[in-house]
């Protein structure tokens, strides 16, 4: 047996990145949004009841949900969970993920194949994990840990505490879920079943980090409506839906994800076709603070209506929908919920490094469903690319996180 790391939480995450769970946007209107996350469902069903934990249960669609019962005289302790989800980035291709491990890490250059190398000047979070353990791709296909790295780290923890009754907690409930990836994950999570005060999500980044804050979160689809004439004889009829769409592109350019950090907030392209008589464009909208964020959609339905102005009205539709809010609104009068989390984390870590979340997870959603969720490193680097990769150790220290937890509301 390899004693430099954790064999079990090892081979149970290279045991889930063999299934291919990735979602879809495309077929976002039903959940689970493809079929193939419930291999995996059923997979981790099987595993759970075979843990000997209870109530293990999966549902019609796809989400798990099991009960790590408390130990005697902690049945009065308040129940907390963990929750991580099912389904890989429709990014990048999940299909067939080829692992490697990589022992003790020298810092140089990684040669995922013949093609793709990991450089280092292109990702220098590598040299934080010197002397690690590091789980990577051959290159052709996202890893998983996101979020996989989360599961493997919620049930090893849960084996642990399994193997040994003596470390004294109360009721756990452990949920895993489909279609984080397009937003969707939180949407059919039953709160109310899980039964918990408060949960964590595992589904964070960097080791030692802690995340309860997100961006408020919204989509816009646009649609231009052109006017097609003979080229010829265009001038002062034509309107072409493509050019359009360039200059809304044009003018929502100054703040992007590649441009901006931290708090910044941002306008998304994610997709964008078109021709003369028709064009579409599909942004995300993204920023932490409320105000800015209304703001933001604002600006977006201003512009449609400046468009429509200068080519007639009807050129320009806009159709907004909100996906999540900040969870720190949910949060901020609930201190120890966060508090014990960060006790939990310099306990395994040395460190806590609380930061804002550039992104969201179904804790954020969650939280405004009364179930009070913030996020904790899950360990992983580079998602949705395949770039991915995760240090063994950093799994191993999530993995202690979910156990101190545990402990300390037992305290």
């Amino acid at each position: 047996m390899n004693q430099r790391y954790n064999v079990e939480l090892v081979n149970r995450f290279l045991k889930y990145v063999s299934f291919d769970t990735q979602s879809s946007e495309e077929a976002a209107d039903q959940c689970p949004s493809t079929e193939k996350q419930m291999a995996l469902a059923r997979y981790l069903t099987e595993e759970l009841t075979a843990l000997g934990l209870e109530d293990v249960e999966m549902d019609a669609h796809g989400y798990v949900y099991a009960t790590l019962p408390a130990t005697k005289g902690k049945e009065q302790v308040p129940t907390i969970g963990f929750i991580a989800h099912m389904d890989t980035s429709p990014d990048c291709s999940g299909k067939d993920v080829k692992p490697r491990i990589i022992e003790n890490y020298d810092g140089s250059d990684i040669r995922l194949n013949d093609e793709v190398v990991t450089r280092v000047e292109m990702f220098p979070e590598l040299l934080q994990h010197v002397g690690e353990d590091l789980i990577v791709t051959d290159g052709n296909t996202l890893l998983g840990a996101d979020d996989k790295a989360g599961i493997a780290e919620i049930v090893t923890a849960m084996s642990l505490l399994k193997a040994n009754p003596d470390v004294a907690h109360g009721k756990v409930r452990v949920a895993f879920n489909p279609d984080e990836e397009i937003g969707m994950g939180a949407h059919l999570f039953d709160v109310e079943k899980f039964g918990c005060q408060w949960a964590y999500t595992m589904d964070g980044s960097e080791v030692g980090e802690l995340e309860y804050e997100n961006f408020n979160a919204a989509s816009a689809k646009i649609v231009i409506k052109g006017r097609s004439v003979h080229p010829g004889y265009a001038k002062g009829k034509m309107v072409n839906a493509s050019i359009v769409a360039h200059e809304i592109v044009e003018a929502l350019k100054s703040e992007l994800p590649e441009t901006t950090e931290g708090y910044e907030g941002f306008f998304h392209l994610t997709a964008m076709s078109g021709n003369v008589e028709e064009a579409s464009l599909s942004y995300i909208i993204r920023d932490h603070d409320r105000t800015l964020f209304e703001q933001r959609k604002e600006e977006i339905e201003t512009l449609a209506k400046e468009m429509n102005e200068q080519y007639g009205e009807g050129t320009v539709g806009v159709t907004l929908k909100d996906q999540y809010h900040n969870m720190l609104e949910q949060l901020e009068d609930k201190p120890h919920i966060t508090d014990i989390a960060k006790e939990a984390i310099r306990e395994a870590c040395g460190h806590c490094n609380v930061i804002p979340i550039r992104g969201g997870t179904d804790g954020a959603q969650l939280s405004f469903r009364g179930l009070p969720c913030p996020n904790i490193f899950a360990g992983g680097l580079n998602f949705h690319g395949r770039h991915e990769f995760v240090p063994i150790q950093s799994m191993e220290k999530a993995t202690q996180t979910i156990v101190n937890i545990c402990k300390l509301v037992a305290l």
